[in-house]
């Protein structure tokens, strides 16, 4: 059952990805690319039993790429999106006599298909695939100082657009439903694992019985002169129990960055469209 529930999000996955780039080759020339780039600084909470029964707290700071970019599919109503989220966090004790370190890679592919579309609201909703690559360090420990955490899920998400006076507001939430992730198991330590060979256990089918997490997104754009501010904030709950091992990582973010956008074309039609001249061919 694991094996092919691991199966079928890999497949999942690689489908996304290669509808996403022939997006390139079947996209209209005139398809447009929404994407910014934003830096976060806020606050993150950590709970992992593996490494301590106590929270850590402290400081979070991330930088997140956003792509939503117009395709053919679906008469050409299909969105699809591409976001990359880096995530670090310094966090400490109750008692701030130790520390603990958090970094984390997440990357999601997610195609959205309205829902509603108004003068000035627009509704989507869709899912897609995800992975993410991350752990903790706590410089307390001497045996088992990691937490290593990795996952791959299919997920759902809603975004909501709406457009008031000069402003744009963006509600976007999403959350897993269906995939794998790594988890040892109780007193287990990492050397048996990897350098033993003995992983037995550690990769656990996750839905909402063992695994839960929830993406909160909300930015307002704000057009200055010849550029376009986005100012965000992005709320993150992941909550796992399995193993009789609980992780917990919550994290408010404040973010800000620019966003643009943008006509994205290749081949021949970047080298002989006349209506959009290239200033490199």
């Amino acid at each position: 059952m694991k094996k092919t529930v691991l199966l079928l999000s890999i497949w999942i996955g690689f489908l996304f990805m290669t509808v996403s780039q022939e997006n390139y080759s079947h996209i209209s020339p005139v398809s447009p690319v929404n994407q910014s780039t934003l830096l976060g600084v806020g606050k993150a909470f950590l709970d992992d039993s593996y490494l301590s029964p106590l929270r850590y707290r402290g400081t979070s700071v991330s930088l997140m790429h956003d792509r939503i970019k117009g395709t053919s599919y679906v008469k050409g109503r299909l969105l699809m999106q591409q976001q990359f989220l880096i995530q670090t966090a310094i966090t400490k004790n109750p008692t701030a006599s130790a520390s603990e370190y958090y970094g984390n890679l997440d990357y999601r592919l997610t195609g959205f298909y309205p829902l509603l579309k108004g003068d000035n609201l627009k509704i989507y909703g869709g899912g897609g695939w995800g992975a993410s690559l991350g752990g903790m360090y706590n410089v307390r420990n001497s045996n088992n100082p990691g937490s290593l955490k990795v996952s791959t899920n299919l997920h759902l998400s809603a975004i909501a657009l709406y457009n008031w006076k000069i402003f744009t507001f963006r509600w976007q939430v999403g959350t897993p439903f269906a995939g794998m992730f790594f988890s040892p198991e109780y007193g287990h330590s990492y050397y048996e694992i990897f350098t033993l060979g003995n992983g037995k256990g550690t990769v656990h089918f996750g839905s909402f019985h063992n695994q839960r997490a929830l993406r909160n997104y909300f930015s307002v754009d704000i057009p200055l002169h010849n550029i376009t501010l986005r100012a965000a904030y992005l709320g993150d709950y992941y909550h796992s129990h399995v193993n009789d091992l609980i992780t917990r990582i919550v994290s408010h973010q404040f973010m800000a960055g620019f966003a643009v956008e943008s006509l994205n074309f290749g081949g021949k039609r970047a080298r002989n469209n006349t209506s959009l001249p290239s200033v490199y061919y």
